[in-house]
């Protein structure tokens, strides 16, 4: 060997003593401190829902893996969601920012939040939220990432090749399953293809994405996380009823819904396009017969029953909503025993609310998770446009309380009522058989984290 062959022999070797140093020494670092997990979630804060899958994303992670540490890079935290938040969880660090137009963050907190995860993890929301900030941060670092109880509905909706009317559940579930194994976007692909874990909060969706090929090597149902928000503001909610008179067990809480939310009239800075001519033209013609079931459910019950009934939005325009739609349509010896909530309110104060609800009776998808959880009996009444996540409530054993409201009436949502109402005990022992199926999943979801920020 020659003096130069010698010397490039020795610097490649000490080039790879320092590559295996550096391995060792990152190595021994990792093991020494937290698992960290940046947590993309919060999309937004006109809907108790989308506040609410945070809370239960912390509360599950922090539960069956408590050593992990959390970083939330919220999309949006308005309406009182960040303090609601810092109050319920401490320990939990918030980081906000952006992509620049090479996919990588803006602002230097955002990048050492991606630079010091473990695993960046999507909370639960529809068609896989920010989605394109997941394929950039598995371009930009290698890590893992994963998914956490999402819904991709291929049918429902405005855009282009989907069908704004709509469908029942069976109907949504044919349609995507007979779809070409090339339908899945491209982007799409990339990521599900490279996914630590995809949980579906709906099998309608686990079985769209198995029918396109997806090749996470964990593709399996995981409810909505909201399923796992503990918080409660019983200091408020107690207080609300008891200035309502409502007593617990003696009222139902309400909740209506138009098939399109009009986000141009809620959101600022949204603006009205074409689309939306043809959401409201639908909302029109179907908000009077979908909430004129409500209507006569609440008529039977009042009348039954004496008891009372708390009408109570989900989203920020429900409160108009219900005024116009339950409330004032009503006979007067019924809206005697109505009380109309005026304001919105967080899912802290609504979950202390439906705990001591008899019912809990929606239009909308996530405030029977939240009373669920706090074991109160409750329905989801789908409208067809509300996407394939009612599906969730079938596979955690909800059967008998999920309806198709073109496929209901008033008479039907009463007489399932009525049932509650004469055996509340059996009514609540179903919701902890329930909960039951669904925590059992909830751990699996968290189990498929802590391996992915072990391997990582």
């Amino acid at each position: 060997m020659n003096r130069r062959q010698f010397l490039t022999s020795t610097s490649a070797a000490a080039l790879t003593l320092g590559a295996l140093r550096s391995s060792l020494f990152a190595a021994a670092d990792k093991a020494a401190r937290a698992p960290r997990i940046l947590l993309r979630s919060s999309w937004q804060s006109v809907n108790i829902g989308d506040i609410g899958h945070t809370p239960g994303a912390l509360s599950l992670l922090w539960k069956h893996f408590p050593e992990c540490e959390i970083t939330l890079w919220p999309g949006e935290l308005g309406h009182g969601s960040r303090d609601l938040l810092l109050k319920g969880y401490p320990r939990l660090k918030i980081v906000e920012g952006s992509l620049d137009a090479d996919g990588k963050p803006k602002q230097p907190e955002l990048a050492q939040a991606w630079a010091e995860a473990d695993l960046y993890l999507s909370g639960s929301g529809s068609g896989f939220p920010s989605s394109q900030q997941a394929v950039a941060f598995q371009k930009a670092t290698g890590k893992p990432v994963g998914v956490f109880g999402v819904s991709n509905d291929p049918i429902s909706g405005v855009a282009k090749n989907r069908d704004p009317e709509g469908g029942t559940l069976k109907s949504l579930r044919e349609r995507a399953l007979a779809l070409p194994p090339t339908h899945l976007s491209t982007d799409l692909r990339f990521i599900m293809d490279r996914a630590a874990f995809f949980f579906c909060r709906d099998t309608i969706t686990r079985d769209y994405l198995k029918a396109q090929g997806v090749k996470t090597p964990i593709l399996e149902f995981g409810p909505d996380a909201q399923l796992g928000m503990h918080l409660r503001d019983d200091v408020k909610g107690l207080a609300y009823l008891q200035s309502n008179n409502l007593v617990e067990g003696k009222f139902i809480c309400v909740i209506p819904r138009v098939r399109y939310t009009p986000y141009y009239k809620i959101k600022p800075g949204t603006k009205r396009v074409a689309d939306d001519d043809i959401k409201d033209a639908i909302n029109n013609r179907t908000t009077e017969q979908d909430l004129g079931k409500l209507r006569e459910m609440m008529i039977s019950y009042v009348r039954a029953t004496g008891n009372r009934v708390l009408t109570c939005p989900e989203m920020t325009y429900q409160m108009e909503l219900a005024k116009e739609s339950l409330v004032d349509p009503l006979p007067a010896d019924v809206k005697k025993n109505v009380v109309w909530r005026d304001t919105y309110w967080l899912p802290d104060e609504a979950a202390s609310v439906y705990a001591k609800a008899q019912a809990v009776i929606s239009v909308e998808c996530h405030s029977p998770l939240i009373a669920l959880h706090n074991g109160t009996p409750t329905f989801y009444v789908r409208q067809p446009t509300d996407t394939c996540k009612g599906q969730m409530y079938r596979d955690i054993g909800a059967d008998d309380w999920f309806f198709e409201i073109e496929q209901t009436n008033g008479a039907q949502l009463w007489s399932r009522l009525e049932a509650i109402h004469k055996n509340p005990a059996a009514a609540r022992a179903k919701v902890k058989s329930i909960m039951a199926t669904v925590e059992a999943r909830q751990k699996r979801m968290v189990d498929a984290v802590r391996a992915a920020v072990k391997i990582s």
